[in-house]
């Protein structure tokens, strides 16, 4: 399976979705003109990567800010990963992490915690 990489820019985040490692990553500012079709390859890379998944996952978040369009697309790819983990083919850990003194990233991810049923590690970066 291919890993999913995309550059950072000043409106849409880095990607890099790694199978055969297990990890997966999303970085930067998330705020494309067209959310859904901007992730539309993370969800075909999700989809796919669900069939072959590690017996680990591991998904970071690193998000400077994101937009509420990209909010949904992020709960939509914790679901798939709660699915994921459902199925008992892979153990999923989900890293959120933000800048110290980011208090509303902090709260967004205790935010995303508490909807759905994945281990989170929510820690400050400097």
């Amino acid at each position: 399976m291919n890993t999913l990489k995309l550059e950072p820019d000043s409106k849409t985040p880095g990607i890099e979705f790694d199978a055969d490692a297990g990890k997966l990553k999303l970085w930067g500012r998330s705020i494309p003109e067209n959310a859904v079709e901007f992730y539309k390859p993370v969800f075909e890379w999700l989809d796919n990567y669900q069939n072959k998944a590690l017996a680990e996952t591991e998904m970071t978040f690193q998000l400077e800010y994101f937009n509420t369009s990209s909010s949904k697309i992020i709960l939509d790819i914790l679901r798939r990963l709660e699915t994921l983990q459902q199925t008992g083919k892979s153990k999923v850990v989900v890293k959120w992490l933000y800048e110290e003194d980011d208090e509303d990233m902090m709260e967004a991810g205790d935010d995303y915690q508490t909807i759905v049923d994945l281990k989170f590690e929510i820690a400050a970066v400097n």
